[in-house]
C-alpha cells in the first residue's frame, strides 16, 4: 500500500491521531473549569454543604481530565522536534516566544492554583479558595491562547520576513506575529467551543443522575448550570464562527474554495450538505442557496471568489495542485461542523427550556437521554472544526496568506524530517494506539467513580449501615455527640 511507503503521510496520520486524542481532553478540562469556578461560587456565596460537595465533585473531574490532557500534549512538542524537524527549523524563532509564554504565564498559572484547589480547601481562606478555582479556569483559556497564537502564525503569517539564505522565518515584530489577522476569531471561536463543551458534559452528568434517580437536586442545579452556560456560549458561536469565516475568505482563499467545494471562479453557493466529485469538479446536492455564502462573508449576493483552479495558476499558490487537493474531505469535515451546531441548538434550547419551566426534565427519559449522549455533538464539531482548519490548509503548513510576508510559507511535504524512517513510524503510531487506549480506559474508569460517587456531602462520609454503624454506636469511638450518635442508630434501623 501507498501509505506505507508515504514517510510525510504517516508522520502527518500520526501528529493527527495525537492532536485528535489530546482534544478529548483539552474541551473538557478548559469547558469544565468554568463549572467548577461557577460552583465554587456558589458554596463561596451561599456556604451549604450542599454546595460544597458539588465543587469538590467538580474539582476530582476536572483533575483527571487536566492529567491526561497534559500527559497527551507533551508529546505532540516532542513531535516537532522528531517528525518535523524542518518544520521545527523554519518557525523557531516564530514559535520559541508563543510556547515559552504558554509554560510560564499559564500552565504554571493553572498548575499552581489546581494545587489550592486539591490541597488547600482547609488552608487557605474562602476567598483565596474562590480566587484560584477562577484563575485554574483563567489559566486553561491563557493556555488555549498562546497555543493558539502559534497556530493561527502557521495559517495567517505575519511580523515574519524570510531569511536571507530561505531556510527559516525570522521575527521582524512580536505583536504583529502574535496579534495576526486570524488569531481573534480563531481564539474566540475555539475557547467558545469547549466553554459548550463544557456545558454538554456537565448536563450530561445531571442527565445521567436524572435517569437513575440519584443525586436528583444536585442534578437540577448542574442541569440549569450548564444550560443556562451552553445557551450563552452557543448562541454567541454564531457571531465568533462568522468572524472566523469572513478571516477564512479573506486571507486563505484556496480553504474557502475546498470548504464550498469550488474548482471555478463563482458567487459560492451555501450547501447544507452534498458530495464532492473531485473527478468532474462538481458538487453533487439537491439542494443550495445561490450566493448563500458570498452573503455570509461578504454580506452581498453576488462577490465571485476563485476557485481552485484559477487560484492554482497564481504565482502565490502555484503549489497548488487541484486534482490531488483534498476537497471533499474538507467539504465534508466543515458541513458536519455546521450539521452539529444546530444539534447543539436544538439540544440545549430543549434542555434549558423544560429544566426552567418547573423542572419538567425530571419526568421527560426521551430527553434525558437527548442530554446524555449530546456531549457528542460539541466533540464531533469541534474535531471536524479543527480538521477543517488543518486539511483546508494544504499543501502547505505555513500558509501564504493573503496579507502574509513575501515568501514566508512551507510546504508540507518540506517540513517534515528526513531521517524518521516508515518503519519507525509505524512502530510509533502502533505504540501511541496501545497506550492511548489504556489511557483512555483509566480515565473512563477514574470518570465513572467519582460519577457514581457522586457529590459527597461531608457528613455522610461517616461509617457504613450494616455492621461498622452498628459497631460504632456500641463502642460510641466514632460518634462523638448525641445528635451523631441518634443519626447512626436511626440508620442502623433503617438498614435491618
Amino acid at each position: 500500500m501507498d501509505i506505507f511507503s508515504d514517510a510525510v503521510l504517516l508522520s502527518r496520520i500520526q501528529f493527527a491521531l495525537t492532536v485528535a486524542y489530546h482534544f478529548i481532553f483539552v474541551p473538557l478540562s478548559i469547558g469544565l473549569g468554568l463549572i467548577l469556578a461557577i460552583n465554587e461560587t456558589k458554596y463561596f456565596r451561599s456556604r451549604t454543604e450542599e454546595n460544597a460537595a458539588a465543587s469538590r465533585f467538580w474539582v476530582k473531574i476536572f483533575t483527571a481530565t487536566f492529567v491526561v490532557g497534559v500527559a497527551t500534549g507533551i508529546t505532540m512538542e516532542f513531535s516537532f522536534g522528531t517528525n518535523w524537524a524542518d518544520y521545527a527549523r523554519f518557525v523557531g524563532d516564530i514559535f520559541g516566544a508563543p510556547l515559552a509564554a504558554e509554560a510560564l504565564l499559564a500552565f504554571f498559572l493553572e498548575s499552581v492554583f489546581l494545587g489550592v484547589l486539591l490541597f488547600g480547601r482547609k488552608r487557605v481562606s474562602p476567598k483565596f479558595y474562590l480566587v484560584s478555582a477562577w484563575l485554574v479556569f483563567i489559566g486553561s483559556a491563557l493556555s488555549a491562547l498562546w497555543i493558539l497564537i502559534a497556530n493561527s502564525w502557521m495559517q495567517t503569517p505575519a511580523g515574519a520576513e524570510l531569511a536571507a539564505d530561505g531556510t527559516k522565518a525570522v521575527l521582524t515584530d512580536f505583536f504583529a506575529a502574535a496579534f495576526n489577522p486570524s488569531l481573534y476569531p480563531r481564539y474566540t471561536h475555539s475557547v467558545d467551543a469547549v466553554l459548550i463543551m463544557g456545558s454538554f458534559a456537565a448536563m450530561a452528568v445531571a442527565a445521567w443522575y436524572l435517569l437513575k434517580g440519584k443525586h436528583t437536586k444536585f442534578a437540577m442545579k448542574t442541569m440549569k448550570i450548564g444550560a443556562v452556560a451552553g445557551i450563552i456560549t452557543s448562541c454567541l458561536m454564531i457571531v465568533f464562527a462568522h468572524a472566523s469565516a469572513v478571516v477564512v475568505a479573506e486571507e486563505q482563499p484556496t480553504k474557502l474554495a475546498m470548504m464550498e467545494g469550488m474548482y471555478e471562479t463563482e458567487v459560492p453557493p451555501l450547501y447544507a450538505f452534498g458530495w464532492v466529485d473531485e473527478e468532474s469538479q462538481k458538487v453533487i446536492t439537491p439542494f443550495s442557496i445561490p450566493g448563500g455564502t458570498s452573503f455570509l462573508a461578504t454580506g452581498t449576493w453576488d462577490t465571485e471568489y476563485l476557485g481552485l483552479n484559477q487560484l492554482s495558476e497564481t504565482e502565490k499558490y502555484g503549489d497548488l495542485d487541484p486534482a490531488t487537493a483534498p476537497v471533499n474531505a474538507v467539504f465534508q469535515n466543515y458541513h458536519i461542523m455546521v450539521m452539529m451546531y444546530g444539534l447543539i441548538m436544538v439540544t440545549v434550547i430543549l434542555a434549558l427550556v423544560f429544566t426552567l419551566r418547573g423542572g419538567k426534565i425530571k419526568n421527560m427519559k426521551w430527553l434525558q437521554r437527548l442530554v446524555l449522549i449530546s456531549p457528542v455533538f460539541p466533540f464531533i464539531a469541534i474535531q471536524t472544526g479543527w480538521f477543517t482548519a488543518e486539511l483546508g490548509r494544504q499543501p502547505w503548513v505555513v500558509y501564504p496568506s493573503t496579507s502574509g510576508p513575501e515568501g514566508v510559507s512551507l510546504l508540507t511535504n518540506a517540513a517534515s524530517s528526513q531521517s524518521v524512517t516508515v518503519p519507525e513510524l509505524v512502530i510509533t503510531i502502533v505504540l501511541f494506539v496501545v497506550v492511548y487506549v489504556f489511557l483512555f480506559a483509566a480515565w473512563v474508569r477514574i470518570i465513572g467513580r467519582f460519577i457514581k460517587q457522586g457529590p459527597v456531602v461531608e457528613s455522610e462520609k461517616a461509617i457504613p449501615v450494616d455492621s461498622g454503624a452498628a459497631a460504632a454506636v456500641a463502642a460510641g469511638n466514632a460518634v462523638d455527640t448525641a445528635p451523631e450518635k441518634a443519626r447512626a442508630s436511626a440508620d442502623l434501623k433503617d438498614g435491618e
